[in-house]
């Protein structure tokens, strides 16, 4: 399953320690992340999140590394209770060779003085390759078919052999293709696609990829993509400006699908506000009449509600707002 946050916004990968030495370690989701085996090239960048559990302000004072590998910044360095950031860790890859585990120090001085250590540790190796060194989706519409790969290459061991990719979120289906061994390497395309019902939202997650060498058993390639609602509407609010009292205000919206849909309900609230859909078949792009006949004076900020047949999306919302006035 998918972890998120920010406008849903997620590291997975390590997980979080079974006991928090302190307030300040209980904080974060986790204080360790282990990137594994990656090639030396790539910036590793993992988000530690935290959420102000506490009754009181939080100020982080500081964050510094042991290693010059490494960098680190705090999204937000004041947290009101129930705010949430991140301690931001980047692992530049080309300033090592071989394992390194890395520690992070964040100091925080309010409501009391308390530092919290976290952990990043990968293996960076010569002897294969992530191209691209991840699988970026970019932004997706929800429902719609989509797919991104990438390729494994493993140098000076012919017998290498894949043995299997593991995902952390069964919203991802991954296909495998071995697409050379021979003149001392081995390749092999990674292919990942999306379920139809992946949720909306930012997502980032990982894949492990298995192999029978005991020098590197598992590789990480990351895995990123924007899911965007199936249905958009545009426009998302319809401004009507002044209209009279008893007077009629009128607009057209138009909605889109990544596939033919049929709108089978519409919530308007008050009978001042009519919305009609004039298509008697499914389309992807629809073009809605928004009527407004006020009864009386004052500001107006009515939410509409379209209820389709989409598989996965069902449901569309659009503000209609107005002054009216004598």
């Amino acid at each position: 399953m998918f972890r998120y946050s920010l406008v849903l916004l997620a590291g997975l990968g390590a997980a979080a320690p079974a006991a928090a030495a302190t307030w300040a370690d209980a904080l974060f989701e986790e204080l360790t992340k282990d990137f594994g085996s990656v090639p030396r090239g790539p910036t590793l960048v993992h988000p530690f999140r935290l959420t102000n559990n506490t009754t009181s302000t939080i100020s982080i004072a500081g964050v510094r590394v042991s290693c010059g590998c490494v960098s680190a910044s705090a999204t937000k360095t004041q947290l009101a209770p129930g705010e949430e950031a991140a301690i931001v860790a980047r692992m530049d890859t080309t300033r090592f060779t071989g394992p390194r585990s890395v520690t992070i120090y964040v100091t925080l001085d309010r409501p009391s003085y308390q530092e919290v250590r976290l952990w990043v540790q990968a293996n960076a190796r010569n002897d294969f390759a992530v191209s691209p060194d991840a699988i970026a989706f970019g932004q997706v519409k929800r429902s719609a078919p989509a797919s991104a790969a990438t390729t494994l290459t493993f140098y000076g061991n012919t017998g290498l052999r894949v043995t299997e990719v593991r995902c952390e979120s069964n919203y991802i289906q991954t296909r495998l293709t071995e697409v050379n061994r021979g003149n001392a390497e081995v390749s092999y395309r990674l292919t990942a696609r999306l379920r139809p019902d992946v949720p909306v939202g930012k997502w980032y997650t990982d894949l492990w990829v298995k192999t029978d060498s005991p020098e590197l058993p598992q590789i990480r390639v990351p895995l990123t993509v924007e899911i965007e609602s199936a249905l958009s509407v545009t426009p998302e609010v319809v401004s009507l400006g002044r209209v009279k009292v008893n007077a009629e205000g009128e607009r057209r919206v138009v909605v889109r699908g990544v596939k033919p849909f049929m709108i089978r309900a519409v919530y308007a609230g008050d009978e001042d506000l009519v919305v009609r859909d004039s298509a008697t078949e499914p389309k992807a792009v629809h073009v809605v009449t928004v009527k407004f006949k006020p009864t009386k004076a004052g500001d107006v900020d009515r939410k509409v509600r379209l209820v389709t047949d989409m598989p996965g999306a069902g449901e569309i919302e659009f503000h209609v707002r107005a002054h009216v006035g004598q």
